[in-house]
């Protein structure tokens, strides 16, 4: 039959194949191997194996969607495994202070090109913001010395900007590319949370401050949209869901129940029409994050009615529209009390159903029933700080040492491996991982020295581009 199929024939039938499967097929005559280097049939197989790709058009920075299979492929072969061949480790040095935050500026993307590089720009308490490049291991730039310690810093890749904010209150937008100053804006008392969203009406920053004001702000210009009152004098942290329609706020210690606000309204806001919010049901709330594959899952950890033990509730909300009114439903999924003996400390979500704990040196994973799925006690001391994608997870702890687990994409439940560790330096001059975050093709860690200093200690990982 094979003489007998023409080229759309064998296309058709060459789509079921795998990509080993199609390079056995390329080696069989001219015509398979034309056939089988059709570039709808890699795009296909790209977007079978990695769906994010139908967000791009194009494949950024490769010839072919073959070659953007393949150097993915080993990219994500070399960060599974970890062999010393399979990256390049650097220590960046230049804050004569500590580190209190990084944020990465390059966009999260797999480009495989002699352009793709990763950047970062980190804030310290020497009252500098600076950028670097963590493939060369070198500082791109550093800002002059502001008048206070800068504590936060979050980035618009897209925009190649960056935002910092320092003790007093100080926010202040920077050109990533450059450093030069783009605008800034004081709060009237020093920044509680700061984290940026992109919306669908544009990008926006979101502040919160110590007296327990929430600010919604445009970017780059860092003018202020809405001012909300949320919880009077007190310090308030904030969470922006996935789809940037709903944040979650709450003030620290507080026996008042957490409020979740309507982005829409503090977007655009109107005089005649006060924030459209609602107040959670719990009370004393300490943690909460997003089930990221949901558009409005939020999962919160508080204490009970007895203010004693310590239980996760998860929310779905819904906004309703009325006329001319809008109102928030917080419809409860699920609740389980914690283990008497974990004492989280941070938390992360995963899938629609996943949730990530931190308890000293152990990670644990929960659904959100309560049901634990695994538990991990891989670090000798503290875990500071946990990164969570879709691929992977990291964590860093002050055994100075990072730990890399990976998501097992073929289970229907999600199954994490624990993988290998990446040492940073000598114990006699660091004293542990403090913040740790990662891209396509990089990890990147503070490190923190006995001198009160820190470093920026980097892992790129190699694909070959021929």
């Amino acid at each position: 039959m094979a003489p007998q199929l023409g080229p759309h024939e064998l296309q058709h039938i060459f789509s079921f194949l795998e990509a080993r499967d199609l390079l056995r097929a390329a080696q069989v005559n001219k015509v398979w191997n034309e056939v089988s280097m059709t570039k709808e049939l890699w795009r296909q197989l790209c977007l079978r194996r990695w769906a994010s790709c139908k967000a791009f058009p194009v494949v950024v920075g490769t010839q072919t969607w073959k070659k953007y299979y393949f150097c993915r492929s080993e990219l994500e072969f070399r960060m599974e495994s970890g062999r010393p061949q399979d990256f390049i480790c650097k220590a960046i040095s230049g804050h004569t202070g500590m580190i209190d935050q990084l944020a990465y500026v390059s966009p999260h993307e797999y480009r495989f090109d002699e352009g793709a590089r990763s950047v970062v720009c980190t804030v310290s308490s020497d009252c500098t913001v600076r950028a670097w490049d963590l493939q060369e291991g070198s500082e791109i730039w550093s800002s002059a010395v502001q008048p206070a310690p800068l504590v936060n810093v979050v980035a618009y890749p897209q925009l190649q900007l960056v935002v910092t904010v320092d003790i007093q209150g100080l926010i202040m937008g920077w050109k990533a590319e450059t450093g030069s100053e783009w605008a800034s804006f004081s709060l009237p008392a020093s920044c509680s949370s700061m984290e940026a969203c992109d919306h669908p009406d544009g990008p926006f920053l979101l502040v919160a401050c110590d007296e327990g004001t929430l600010y919604t702000m445009t970017v780059p210009q860092l003018q202020v949209v809405s001012r909300v009152p949320t919880f009077p004098h007190s310090s308030v942290s904030l969470t922006c869901s996935p789809d940037t329609q709903w944040v979650f706020v709450s003030a620290q210690g507080s026996d008042l129940g957490p409020k979740v606000f309507y982005t829409q309204p503090l977007l655009h806001p109107s005089e005649d029409r006060l924030p459209v919010s609602t107040t959670l049901p719990i009370r004393l709330s300490s943690r909460a994050c997003w089930a990221p594959d949901e558009a409005a899952r939020l999962m919160v950890i508080h204490r009970d009615d007895g203010g004693v033990h310590l239980v996760i509730t998860t929310f779905e909300l819904k906004a309703t529209k009325s006329r001319d009114r809008v109102s928030i439903l917080a419809q409860q999924l699920a609740s389980f009390h914690l283990p008497d003996t974990m004492t989280p400390h941070l938390m992360q979500g995963h899938g629609s159903q996943t949730i990530l704990l931190t308890s000293r040196s152990e990670m644990v994973l929960f659904t959100i029933h309560g049901l634990q799925l695994m538990a991990f006690q891989d670090h000798q001391r503290p875990i500071t700080s946990m990164w969570v994608d879709p691929d992977r997870v990291i964590t860093a702890a002050l055994d100075l040492s990072l730990r890399v687990y990976v998501w097992n994409k073929k289970n229907t439940s999600p199954v994490l491996k624990s993988c290998y560790h990446l040492l940073g330096g000598s114990h006699r001059w660091a004293s542990g991982f403090t913040h740790v975050k990662s891209d396509s093709r990089s990890i990147a860690g503070v490190e923190a020295r006995s001198t009160g200093t820190s470093i920026l200690r980097s892992y790129c990982f190699k694909v070959k581009l021929d």
